[in-house]
């Protein structure tokens, strides 16, 4: 079977932990836990959020006044080699023999998308609400709460077409597992005269990840988070995991926009576009919502 698994954010910095590197090395030992009960009897494809890691980069960069702080979309190349980094080294480690590439992944968009007019996606730490707004002054950035406190949101364009789908593939058919797509590809846009340009952006990791599966033709799209499932009802009294569902229920689902909302869509995008089965849950039940014992599995309604 030919298994996308897409890493949440949570796969290397967990809420308010330091994004120091000893974190990240542990956290990833978790998430590769997931991925090598997997990789032995299927085709794997990894994909990953990057999201404090590029806040942290741009705090990095605005710190140095000598030279302007780089785009989003070198930033994002760099957390990509990073964090692709560190996911194949521990793959490498766990799984001697198969051969592993990290490949950096450039993702279409529309310059004329409108998440550029309405800035959603949250990247870097969480802030103190005080904090977040002195920031936002200083740094002309936009900010929006998250949870307990606040981050910064920048805009979120759909992904369109992945530029180097045709080396994935490839790389795939020769039994290759590759990590690629990491925090949602390098955000470009093609030129009047046909050439690429990165433009200032992040892609949404889990729409990307629906995009690859659904273009490397996998049979499943697994979404893993720090969640063991999608809740119906899950701001009242008694939420309930939702098992076996479809795309019908879960777009009739009110869910929070920036985090279950684009897992919940982007699973449904995949089976919409002929994929078999689509799995939200935690990093530790992979096998399991492979198996259809754990997690929200989305298929197709009948």
């Amino acid at each position: 079977m030919r298994v996308v698994v897409a890493l949440g954010g949570n796969a290397l910095v967990r809420r308010h932990e330091a994004i120091t590197l000893e974190v990240q090395r542990r956290n990833v030992t978790t998430a590769i836990d997931a991925i090598v009960t997997i990789a032995p009897d299927n085709e794997v494809v990894v994909t990953h959020g990057n999201g404090p890691q590029v806040g942290l980069l741009a705090l990095q960069a605005e710190a140095y006044r000598d030279v302007a702080p780089y785009p989003l979309d070198v930033l994002g190349a760099e957390s990509e080699g990073m964090i692709g980094y560190l996911i194949e080294q521990e793959l490498r480690n766990r799984l001697p023999g198969r051969d592993v590439v990290t490949l950096l992944t450039q993702v279409e968009v529309d310059p004329r998308d409108p998440a550029f007019m309405h800035p959603t996606k949250a990247i870097g730490p969480v802030y103190a609400r005080a904090q977040a707004e002195q920031l936002a002054r200083e740094r002309s950035w936009h900010i929006a709460a998250d949870g307990a406190g606040w981050r910064r949101v920048v805009p979120s364009p759909v992904p369109l077409r992945i530029l180097e789908i045709n080396a994935i593939r490839a790389l795939v058919d020769a039994g290759t597992l590759v990590v690629c797509a990491g925090g949602g590809g390098i955000p470009v846009v093609f030129t009047a005269i046909g050439g690429i340009r990165g433009i200032e952006a992040v892609i949404d990791k889990d729409l990307a990840a629906a995009l690859l599966a659904r273009d490397l033709k996998a049979e499943a799209l697994l979404l893993l988070t720090d969640v063991d499932a999608v809740y119906r009802d899950w701001r009242g009294e008694r939420p309930v995991p939702i098992g076996e569902t479809d795309p019908v229920e879960l777009r009739s689902l009110t869910l929070d926009a920036a985090s279950m909302g684009p897992k919940v869509e982007a699973a449904c995008r995949f089976v919409e576009s002929g994929g078999a089965m689509a799995g939200i849950g935690a990093l530790t039940d992979a096998v399991a919502i492979l198996a259809g014992t754990r997690g929200t599995r989305v298929r197709r309604a009948a």
